[in-house]
């Protein structure tokens, strides 16, 4: 179990039915109780311990001692043109994280779809500077809990009143810089006990961390990965991804090719395209062998604008010439003009936004 930033008591949002049961055992309750307590808390949504009336009152008081709902504050909430909607949370010791909920597309799923996607936030900013990204520019403070990390997807729901029908771990921080507290999340996140989402539906980002690769390959569930490549050698990766000196393209290689292997499914490259960085056309011939590699689908998206960054995105011809070599190259590519550009909704912006405005951070 783990404890809560704010204070001594333990979020009940990262508790498994297996750190539940153990409490009954302290408290000499039946063990079904630990599920009764699940189902009120995922099935039924009560946002207290009070609620809870099928408990004893003795166990209801255990639980309030021991435990904290620690709801996420909501500071501010941007819906763009689109219905793309972006969330400002305010944690229990004051910092500031994003959640972004993300609707169907029609072009892509049908005019009837219920699909609703949220990117999910693992740390508060990050460690690893990719240089497009508004997230790192004031740098990494701590890991979420676990309790923090499944939050956001029931503080989201609460919100919008909409259930979140798949989950991407592309928000703020590295997910496998937080592997500890990421496996707890995934498993209350998927099982039936829990939020029961799916495995497949949920997708793990990366920037390219080659052990923990390895790592998230050996779990149970078979949840999807993304690599952050963005760029398909190693002279073009270095200038925007630092963490290839760490992990240089082929140990990442070799990583992603046993985890397509322990899994038996396709791995996405994410690739922004960056103009006069990585949109050429010799930048996408390079990435049509690495997927070939790997047996890789590659989302190419291009790059949204982030105040105080010198980059910027291709005009569209550029992005078309770039996706006709990918498809004569015979890669499963998209290209994803994305949402919520009017509400500055890729990681960090409205976080480092908001702290300029109170003149908590630098503009």
């Amino acid at each position: 179990m783990e404890m809560s930033v704010a204070g001594q008591k333990e979020s009940i949002y990262g508790t498994t039915l297996s750190g539940l049961r153990e409490c009954m055992q302290e408290w000499r309750q039946p063990a079904y109780r630990a599920a009764q307590v699940l189902e009120w808390l995922y099935a039924k949504r009560v946002e207290g311990f009070a609620q809870m009336s099928s408990l004893p009152a003795a166990l209801r008081a255990a639980l309030e001692e021991r435990f904290e709902f620690a709801t996420l504050e909501p500071v501010r909430v941007l819906g763009s043109e689109d219905t793309t909607r972006k969330y400002l949370f305010r944690l229990g010791d004051g910092a500031l994280i994003e959640t972004v909920l993300i609707p169907a597309s029609p072009a892509l799923y049908g005019e009837t779809s219920d699909r609703r996607t949220l990117c999910v936030s693992t740390q508060v900013g990050c460690a690893y500077g990719c240089k497009f990204c508004a997230s790192g520019l004031d740098g990494w403070s701590r890991n979420l809990s676990a309790g923090e990390i499944v939050g956001q997807i029931v503080r989201v729901e609460k919100l919008s009143g909409e259930r979140v029908s798949n989950l991407v771990f592309m928000g703020m921080g590295e997910p496998l810089a937080n592997f500890k507290n990421l496996q707890p999340a995934l498993e209350i996140l998927n099982a039936p006990w829990g939020v029961e989402i799916g495995a497949r539906r949920i997708t793990i980002s990366t920037s390219g961390l080659a052990p923990q690769i390895r790592l998230l390959a050996e779990l149970p569930m078979q949840v999807r990965l993304a690599v952050s490549l963005h760029g398909a050698t190693d002279l073009v990766r270095e200038q925007i991804m630092p963490v290839n000196k760490k992990y240089p393209l082929a140990q990442l290689l070799e990583a992603c090719e046993y985890f397509a292997q322990r899994r038996k499914q396709r791995i996405t490259f994410e690739y922004i395209l960056i103009r006069g960085v990585n949109d050429r056309v010799e930048d996408a011939a390079a990435l049509v062998e690495v997927a070939r590699r790997v047996e890789a689908k590659v989302n190419c998206i291009p790059y949204n604008t982030v105040e105080g960054l010198e980059w910027e995105r291709p005009e569209e011809a550029q992005q078309d010439a770039f996706m006709a070599v990918l498809k004569r190259g015979g890669t499963a590519a998209t290209l994803r003009r994305e949402k919520g550009h009017d509400i500055a909704a890729a990681c960090g912006q409205l976080r480092r936004q908001t702290q300029v405005e109170r003149g908590q951070g630098p503009a």
